[in-house]
C-alpha cells in the first residue's frame, strides 16, 4: 500500500516536471535544500504543513490544488484495494483466516 507521503511526493514531483522545473529551481524558489525536496519527492520524509506550501507556492500552483491531486490517488487506490478485497469469495476469507 502506498503511503500519504509517497504520493504526495508523487504530486509534487509530476507538478514540477511538468512545468520542467529542476530540483534546483524549486530549492532556490521555495527557500528549502535540494536534498530535503528529492527526499520528500520520493516519499521518504514527510513535509510539514509549512513546507508543503512553500512548495506549492514554488511551483505556482495553490495548496489546496496539490492536496486535491493527492486526494484523488489516494481515492483511486483505495478503489482499487477495496475492489480486490471485494473480488475474493467468502469462503476464501474464512479459509485464509483459519
Amino acid at each position: 500500500m502506498t503511503t500519504m507521503r509517497q504520493f504526495v511526493g508523487e504530486v509534487l514531483r509530476g507538478r514540477r516536471m511538468a512545468q520542467g522545473l529542476t530540483l534546483r529551481d524549486v530549492s532556490a524558489r521555495a527557500r528549502v535544500s535540494l536534498g530535503y525536496i528529492s527526499e520528500v519527492e520520493r516519499g521518504q520524509k514527510e513535509p510539514s504543513s509549512e513546507l508543503l506550501a512553500a512548495l506549492a507556492s514554488a511551483l505556482d500552483v495553490p495548496l489546496s490544488q496539490v492536496l486535491l491531486d493527492v486526494s484523488t490517488l489516494l481515492a483511486i487506490e483505495e478503489a482499487t484495494d477495496l475492489a480486490s478485497v471485494s473480488s475474493i469469495a467468502p469462503g476464501e476469507v474464512e479459509a485464509s483466516a483459519a
